[in-house]
């Protein structure tokens, strides 16, 4: 069989998720020793797989690599009166995306995204339908965790106004696009999602998943 680096992240990220189960419930000091090195050894399968580096998996340890099940993300589609979508250029990779991220202990999943696109781009803005869950192995994501990530769309507050975002280091730019005058470089796990979007939009309103 020919390995894949989709195969390689996935097992890794099984592993990771086993690890994470046994260090949550172990109350064993040799069960847990032997959990943090099957940790290692997830790491260092994704340094093989991805174009991270050991010193940046490292301080994850803590924080995605605790977490025993898939990882919760959602995502802001933010369409004003003309039916332009907000998209932010990520400083990461350079590409443009819509807003959001990784979702909190303590908020809902709606809270998060409107945390989120405040954060981003300075927009206040409200939660009308859900579009719909996507598994980031099937989206074209390319993070190599699995995700389910949640689509909402949102309706712009203000006035559509943009102030300073406190995360400002995470984007490099902030423009409202039209549907047929999207970017070229959008990243590849947003491609598939835009369309859904507008779906939305347009009054289907039933949410897409995985079937």
């Amino acid at each position: 069989m020919k390995l894949t680096t989709r195969q390689i992240t996935l097992w890794a990220d099984k592993l990771r998720d086993l690890a994470a189960q046994g260090l949550q419930y172990s109350t064993n000091m040799y069960d847990q020793e032997r959990y943090t090195k099957i940790q290692d050894v997830v790491m260092e399968m994704f340094t093989v797989a991805t174009n991270w580096s050991l010193e940046e998996l490292v301080p994850l340890r803590q924080t995605l690599f605790s977490r025993p099940s898939p990882i919760l993300s959602g995502d802001a589609a933010i369409i004003n009166e003309k039916g332009q979508i907000l998209l932010i250029q990520r400083s990461d990779n350079k590409m443009w995306a819509m807003p959001g991220g990784m979702l909190e202990v303590g908020e809902t999943p709606s809270e998060g995204v409107i945390r989120e696109t405040f954060e981003e781009t300075g927009l206040k803005c409200k939660v009308v339908a859900l579009v719909g869950i996507f598994d980031s192995r099937f989206c074209g994501t390319t993070y190599p965790l699995q995700l389910y990530q949640i689509v909402f769309l949102c309706k712009p507050l203000d006035d559509n106004k943009l102030d300073a975002p406190s995360h400002l280091q995470e984007s490099l730019d902030i423009k409202w696009f039209n549907e047929d005058d999207l970017p070229t470089n959008i990243d590849p796990g947003h491609v598939s999602r835009i369309p859904e979007v507008y779906r939305v939009w347009r009054g289907d309103q039933i949410p897409y998943f995985d079937k």
